[in-house]
């Protein structure tokens, strides 16, 4: 089957890329506003774009009624947010995180977890998460249903059970990150493999 993205409706397009581009990992973001509420939500249209210079990138669209979502009208105002990485201890705690509460609301209150103080951004840490990257807006593009925010690391925490006894890679067993696929399926890296170019044998990645 063939699909014409120019003339193809949103809706439609949203179904075939989420379902196909997959499993998509998952930003858990904390900002706070101009009054210093902290607002967390997570994002599935993220990743890792670059490391020289360090650069995430988060997708967010708009509310139904056009307006800006918190997590977008507050990092373009503080000009800062922490992105947390999700492992099925912190999964359900996430989906309640999503859900649209009035203001003044505590996301991470109703979701039982627990701010910590960043190192280099104003944004607080979620104490819960396996990892969390404090970032500073590089840059935002704007398209009439979408912000695309690139964020460049500045700090990263790591819990210490989660990379090996030399601190260089992740520790399978501690570290077991979820990512989303399509509507309500999620999957989680517990069950990991190892691929190597068969001309690569005894290639050292220490």
């Amino acid at each position: 089957m063939d699909f014409d993205f120019t003339r193809l409706p949103e809706g439609d397009r949203y179904r075939l890329l989420t379902n196909f581009v997959g499993p998509r990992p998952i930003a858990l973001v904390s900002t706070i506003d101009a009054q210093g509420k902290v607002n967390a939500a997570p994002m599935s249209f993220f990743n890792v774009f670059s490391h020289e210079p360090p650069i995430l990138i988060i997708g967010v669209q708009p509310r139904p009624d056009g307006s800006p979502k918190d997590t977008v009208a507050n990092l373009r105002r503080s000009g800062e947010f922490v992105v947390h990485m999700v492992d099925m201890a912190i999964a359900e705690a996430m989906l309640v995180t999503g859900r649209d509460l009035p203001p003044g609301e505590s996301e991470l209150a109703l979701a039982g977890l627990t701010a910590a103080s960043a190192v280099q951004v104003a944004a607080p840490r979620i104490a819960e998460a396996p990892c969390a990257m404090e970032c500073r807006v590089e840059q935002i593009i704007d398209y009439p249903r979408r912000a695309i925010i690139l964020g460049r690391v500045v700090q990263m925490f790591v819990r210490d059970d989660c990379l090996d006894a030399r601190g260089r890679y992740v520790n399978p067993q501690a570290y077991q990150p979820i990512a989303r696929l399509h509507a309500d399926n999620y999957v989680t890296s517990d069950r990991q493999i190892v691929l190597r170019d068969p001309e690569d044998e005894g290639f050292d990645q220490s």
